[in-house]
């Protein structure tokens, strides 16, 4: 019974979060501000929210500690959704989010400066084949001088925030329930909001249509519920069978979905630092806890 729970979560993940990246950038697309879509995000975060509190007893661990870590877990996740939409609205999917899939890269490496922890054959490989592969993202041989375009500074700023928060998660979790993080995320995700609605410029046309918000909620609540079966399916899930389908599958599918929606494939250097950068991603998952 429970292993066939923790698949299952897994799974769900991976699906969830797998379409809700190949499909971020649409409201952006059909004239819904980026920063808008952000605020639609923190919206659908209340719902999972709800639900996981419920699950706990209605009870929230709001020591000093359990603040400190979860606002930073909560600012770095917020912070790095905004700039994720941000990225999505300038540059490719297929591009973006596997460079985001690299971010147990920062986790590992912090791991080992700040916890003294050891990570083995898996992550040294994966953090090699991460440095290999962020060159080619943007490298073009027809040109001496490279110039990495915003979409890529921006994906690196994700990449960066989110390995961050997933070693505050790894802190937080030797004394914090998952219910209690998961709110923290949600209320950290609402404080943005007035910060997204003055980056907003209100003078610009906005489609306030089917094809803005609504889509936008549709979308979203994707990630939303993604980021609780997660919390659920490490709860009965070993983490080193958890994480392979997660870390490495979700990126894997919004890459092909969106290149199936692009219709075309980028040039060989771009596809080989889309292959390294989830085969690195597959690796640091594999490694052992």
């Amino acid at each position: 019974m429970t292993a066939s729970r923790w698949l299952r979560y897994a799974l769900l993940t991976t699906l969830m979060w797998g379409v809700w990246g190949a499909f971020s950038s649409l409201p952006s697309e059909h004239g819904f501000p980026d920063t808008l879509t952000y605020v639609v995000w923190a919206l659908t975060m209340i719902a999972p929210a709800v639900y996981a509190l419920a699950r706990a007893g209605w009870r929230l661990q709001h020591d000093p500690r359990s603040l400190l870590l979860g606002l930073a877990i909560g600012l770095l996740g917020a912070g790095g959704q905004m700039l994720l939409f941000r990225a999505l609205t300038v540059g490719p999917t297929y591009l973006i989010f596997p460079i985001v899939s690299l971010s147990p890269v920062v986790t590992i490496l912090l791991s080992l400066l700040l916890l003294r922890e050891r990570t083995g054959m898996f992550g040294w490989a994966g953090i090699l084949l991460a440095v290999i592969s962020l060159p080619l993202f943007d490298y073009s041989p027809d040109s001496s001088t490279q110039h990495y375009g915003g979409w890529f500074m921006l994906a690196l700023a994700v990449m960066l925030a989110w390995g961050l928060q997933a070693y505050f998660i790894k802190l937080a979790n030797r004394s914090m329930s998952a219910e209690s993080i998961f709110i923290y995320m949600m209320l950290t995700g609402l404080a943005f909001i007035p910060v997204a609605l003055a980056l907003t410029d209100f003078s610009r046309s906005i489609n306030l249509g089917i094809t803005g918000p609504w889509l936008a909620a549709s979308v979203q609540i994707l990630n939303a519920i993604g980021a609780l079966l997660l919390v659920y399916a490490f709860r009965y899930g070993k983490a080193i069978v958890v994480s392979p389908l997660v870390n490495a599958g979700a990126p894997l599918l919004t890459a092909l979905i969106a290149l199936a929606v692009a219709g075309s494939l980028p040039g060989p250097y771009k596809l080989a630092g889309v292959a390294l950068a989830l085969s690195g991603a597959l690796l640091l998952s594999l490694q052992p806890e």
